[in-house]
């Protein structure tokens, strides 16, 4: 069997974590169900029409990429019979490093939000779904669950090393002891999910985001963000030769101002591999907003800002990207099997110089909405983007040139970024309570954390 093609943007073994307003706020207090406890208090206790109203009212979204309303799917749930919760931090995007963050900062608030939400539906299960790539967090999680005695039964499934293993019908299938790959699904697992059961699945940032709710009610929830979109959200910011970065930012905010000034002036990937590329000009005026982002053509996805080096060519970046995602599918359907190799092969074809443009059009009409889940969708808007953001570097690539500039100081070591608000910590390796000791004895600082591998 052929090897898969490798990610072009590796899965990190060290991030650093800013100091944030509300989720990221506590993170220097460390792990520890004790330090969550000293500064939130008790589990909160909530009736589901209370918890219902509270979501709605603050129009919380889900964080994992659609951000699609978690009251609508907090209300579906609650139909069926014996419904079942999930939490999904498989966080299965290379490029994203948010999810990780909560799980070695911030766990409990992660497991407040699904475990109490559990109590509201009358559900007795809580399923944690943990990536097999990054075993620092998978372990922070596991620690984190055995200081509680929650009044849910909570169980634990790892996932396969696989970008798409984090689809919703893939975890569904790991749940289920089957291979953890997406599968055809004619209802949304809200209704039909785990065994059949109204399955209530969000990823890490989502559950956070309730239980900070639950814990500090609706107008501390609103002292950040915007009156229509309030609250913060997470970013990881990528890059060539940059650490990866977590920071949390309020709604409505200047997408610039959380951009390292290193990679100012450079088009960046918003929303991981399956997002678009954004020229400087539009990362310079946007704001951080779901609605506003996606109405410019740069959805936010996963809250992920990758800025190659001034010396990668975005176009060979974007062609090991959709070779990667070619390479990543579960390959049960046509657009996956057939379309996103032979799309991969056009944008191959671009970067030697060729005019696959048509080609690139075609196939992605035939992809588009027709495979069991949204991977060849996500890859198709990468492609396309690739097309109306980087029109000088194509032009370039059909007369044998690159504008790709290798910097003569360009850097090629991890350059943790600082300001007057953080200041960069010694990097500590991830065990237990190495980054709670760190993170105390710093607490203006962002947390920097070694993954164990």
């Amino acid at each position: 069997m052929t090897t898969p093609p490798p990610s072009p943007v590796p899965v990190p073994d060290q991030i650093l974590i800013h100091p944030g307003p509300a989720l990221l706020d506590a993170a220097a207090d460390g792990p520890t169900l004790t330090a969550h406890r000293e500064r939130y208090g008790t589990l909160p206790q909530v009736d589901l029409r209370t918890l219902l109203d509270l979501v709605t009212r603050v129009g919380l979204r889900g964080r994992g990429g659609a951000a699609f309303p978690f009251a609508t799917k907090l209300g579906a749930a609650s139909q069926g019979q014996r419904p079942v919760v999930v939490v999904n931090l498989s966080e299965g995007e290379p490029a994203s490093a948010k999810d990780t963050a909560l799980a070695m900062s911030r766990p409990h608030l992660v497991l407040d939000g699904a475990v109490a939400t559990a109590q509201a539906l009358g559900a007795r299960e809580v399923h944690l779904v943990l990536p097999d790539e990054r075993p620092s967090p998978r372990e922070q999680m596991r620690l984190a669950v055995i200081e509680r005695d929650d009044p849910v039964q909570v169980h634990q499934h790892v996932t396969q090393p696989r970008f798409v293993s984090g689809q919703a019908r893939a975890v569904i299938e790991l749940m289920s002891g089957r291979p953890n790959l997406p599968v055809t699904s004619w209802a949304p697992e809200a209704l039909d999910g785990y065994r059949g059961r109204p399955t209530l699945l969000s990823n890490a940032e989502t559950w956070a985001q309730v239980g900070l709710l639950l814990h500090v009610g609706e107008a501390a929830y609103r002292r950040h963000g915007t009156r229509d979109e309030p609250g913060t959200t997470l970013l990881t910011v990528t890059g060539t030769g940059l650490t990866p970065e977590v920071r949390e930012v309020p709604f409505g905010s200047r997408l610039v101002d959380a951009l390292p000034q290193s990679v100012h002036g450079r088009p960046a990937l918003l929303g991981g591999f399956h997002g678009a590329w954004a020229p400087w000009s539009t990362l310079a005026e946007a704001r951080v907003s779901v609605p506003g982002m996606a109405a410019l053509g740069f959805p936010l996805g996963a809250g992920i800002v990758h800025v190659p080096g001034s010396d990668v060519c975005p176009l060979t970046f974007t062609s090991a990207v959709v070779d990667y995602l070619a390479g990543q599918s579960a390959g049960r359907c046509g657009p996956c099997f057939n379309g996103l190799p032979a799309l991969a092969a056009s944008v191959r074809a671009t970067l030697g110089g060729h005019d696959a443009t048509e080609r690139i059009e075609q196939l992605a009409d035939l992809v588009t909405r027709r495979g069991a889940c949204a991977h060849p969708d996500g890859t198709v808007r990468l492609v396309r983007s690739m097309l109306v953001a980087l029109p000088e570097e194509i032009a370039a690539h059909r007369q044998g040139r690159c504008l790709a500039v290798r910097a003569t100081d360009a850097q090629t070591t991890a350059i943790p970024v600082t300001d007057t608000q953080t200041t960069a910590v010694p990097t500590t390796t991830v065990q237990s309570t190495a980054v709670q000791t760190a993170a105390r004895e710093t607490p203006a600082g962002p947390t920097t954390g070694r993954m164990t591998s």
